[in-house]
């Protein structure tokens, strides 16, 4: 139960130093309309900013203390800080999870750092600023409803349209504090050698040492420790390999949903007996691939029942109310019969992907999109893809990257070269960063070169949509709906598997938000169920109407929770089931019996974590 505490509390548990302290809570705060921040001095330490806002949530959502959806493109943050007792003397590193999109920072009043796009982490050494007693630390945030920026399902104008939803500017996820000694770890990725029982670790300083340096590296399963190694370091970037087989030469444990078996990695740096920094990672022994049209995990080929996930709460918009409300989600999912989430355009907070590979989930993992094709959108996605694979690289629950959906930003995909080429540049970062996981190049239609024939289609009859489906070659050819498959000029290899990832959008009459919200009309995909029985019975038909094509390898109901206009969840925005959740974990399930975390609906999550699976 405490692993479970303790994935909750450290904003990266993925990278967990033991010496932290967040900065979370009641910030000053101000608009800047007519910018004359800058002109004005208003970074000088003691400036009053004149309002207050709470952090982590954006100016936009109510448990900010502010709740409005007015544009605000310029935003100023201000608070006071002292440095914890156990982080004097050392280096003090300031960290922000995420700000959306661009930012300038200043302690004490002396510019420490900017940082551009609105989902990765950044973060500075902030030594140097430092004083005795009180800091002082001040943003200037810039969020321009610019639709060649990565927004995801941030609306660029005020109100609400279609899918789009309110937006999030400024800090949205929490800020910290981190202390270490003179030398210290940046990045360490995991890679999984299945067939070699090990895995390499790649490990990146944040200078290059002055002088040598010792790295220990310490792996353990289940508390045991499995394998103990250490290495001189006299360079920025190292490389070593674990060896993971257990006595006798057992091989490593491989991570599944059935299964998710995590690694711990500590790793201790030190010079001449003194340690330096202490970081722990986790990783997961697990290879994925497609091959003859099926998606492999381990060797072995695995139906994927997916959900799309959002990730809006009604008071906090993208920020989750807590790290208890992403535990819950993961539960609520595995209760439902899913093994798998589609984390819909939105790079998550780092807390929710280490839940999944605890909890043993499948993650699609999907860069948040712009809208408009251009030079700046061209960078600011393959920035933000990077960004994304560099930060979330040793999660196994992630098996496959998706760059693009739908042709958002690239609507021209079809007969554009140009935006082609953007959709195989972001496909082959994916592949040159990362050869452990699929992508999926642009889900839904006129794809590109992709290992996923990703394809969505909302037909309301479970025998039309069979029907439909009823010729590989031909959907291959002219698609489904009103969207080619492929972008002209691209011919699928016959290897790629064959998934529905949106189907669905099932709303109902009697549960959800009603009539209108945000000055439209709520919505889902064709007329709403008046109930819950001519619910249940739509998402059987559709569901067992995608499980009967017979060369489909996966599904992706769309979606979890409402999430304002859009009331086509299986829970509420408050994460209510909508139906009985046995009923619907049936449906998702079909003739499958296999194992699943079980929790009652208002059982206390963490006691459900701790609990076997059944």
């Amino acid at each position: 139960m405490d692993a479970y505490h303790r994935s909750l509390e450290h904003p990266r548990p993925d990278f967990e130093r033991g010496c932290f302290s967040s900065l979370d809570g009641t910030w000053e705060f101000s608009f800047d309309d007519m910018d004359e921040g800058l002109r004005g001095g208003w970074e000088r330490p003691g400036f009053s900013l004149g309002g207050n806002i709470t952090v982590p949530f954006a100016y936009q959502a109510a448990k900010s203390g502010i709740g409005t959806d007015e544009i605000h493109p310029i935003l100023w943050y201000r608070r006071a800080f002292i440095v914890p007792e156990g982080m004097r003397g050392r280096r003090v590193w300031l960290r922000f999870g995420a700000v959306d999109f661009r930012c300038r920072v200043w302690v004490n009043g002396r510019a420490c750092g900017e940082h551009e796009g609105g989902y990765a982490p950044f973060g500075f050494d902030v030594t140097p600023f430092l004083q005795e007693g009180t800091n002082d630390l001040c943003l200037r945030v810039e969020d321009w409803p610019d639709r060649e920026q990565p927004r995801g399902k941030q609306y660029w104008e005020r109100g609400l349209m279609g899918c789009w939803y309110t937006p999030v500017s400024g800090i949205w996820q929490t800020v910290y504090l981190e202390a270490t000694g003179n030398s210290c770890l940046e990045l360490a990725h995991v890679t999984p050698l299945v067939g070699s029982n090990a895995a390499r670790v790649d490990v990146q300083l944040a200078e290059a040492p002055a002088s040598p340096l010792r790295l220990t590296l310490k792996a353990s399963l289940d508390g045991r420790e499995v394998c103990e190694t250490t290495i001189d370091i006299t360079h920025l970037r190292s490389s070593v390999t674990l060896d993971l087989r257990g006595p006798g030469g057992v091989a490593p444990s491989l991570w599944s949903p059935e299964n998710p078996a995590l690694y711990g990695l500590s790793m201790t740096l030190s010079r001449e007996g003194e340690t330096l920094d202490e970081v722990r990672t986790w990783f997961g022994m697990r290879s994925v691939e497609v091959k003859e049209g099926h998606v492999l995990l381990n060797g072995v080929p695995v139906y994927q029942r997916l959900v799309l996930n959002q990730g809006y709460w009604p008071d906090t918009l993208m920020t989750p109310p807590d790290g208890e409300a992403l535990l819950r989600d993961v539960l609520l999912m595995k209760e439902l019969g899913f093994n798998g989430v589609r984390m819909h355009q939105k790079m998550e907070d780092p807390r929710f992907y280490h839940l999944c590979d605890r909890l043993g989930l499948l993650v699609w993992a999907e860069l948040p999109s712009a809208y408009t094709f251009g030079r700046d959108m061209l960078g600011h996605a393959a920035k933000a893809m990077l960004d994304f694979i560099r930060r979330d690289y040793n999660h196994p629950s992630i098996v496959a990257w998706v760059p693009l959906n739908e042709s958002w930003g690239v609507g021209d995909i079809l007969d554009d070269p140009a935006q082609q080429a953007a959709s195989r540049m972001l496909t082959q970062c994916c592949r040159a960063m990362d050869r452990t996981r699929i992508v999926s190049a642009n889900d839904g239609w006129e794809q590109t070169e992709t290992d996923i024939c990703a394809l969505h289609d909302y037909t309301k009859d479970g025998e039309a949509l069979r029907a439909r489906f009823a010729d590989r070659k031909a959907i291959e050819r002219d698609g489904c709906c009103w969207k080619k498959a492929y972008a002209r000029g691209v011919v699928p290899t016959g290897d790629e598997a064959l998934l529905i990832t949106e189907y669905g959008g099932i709303a109902m009459k009697t549960q959800g938000a009603q009539g209108e919200m945000g000055g439209m009309e709520t919505w889902g995909y064709h007329d709403k169920a008046e109930g819950e029985e001519e619910f249940l019975k739509r998402f059987e038909d559709v569901t067992d109407g995608v499980r009967a094509i017979p060369y489909c390898r996966g599904f992706c109901y769309t979606q979890l929770t409402d999430v304002m206009q859009e009331i086509n969840g299986l829970l509420t925005p408050e994460r209510l089931p909508k139906a009985d959740p046995a009923r619907m974990r049936d449906i998702v399930l079909g003739m499958e019996a296999l194992p699943v975390l079980t929790v009652q609906l208002g059982q206390d999550p963490i006691d459900a974590a701790a609990a076997p699976a059944v």
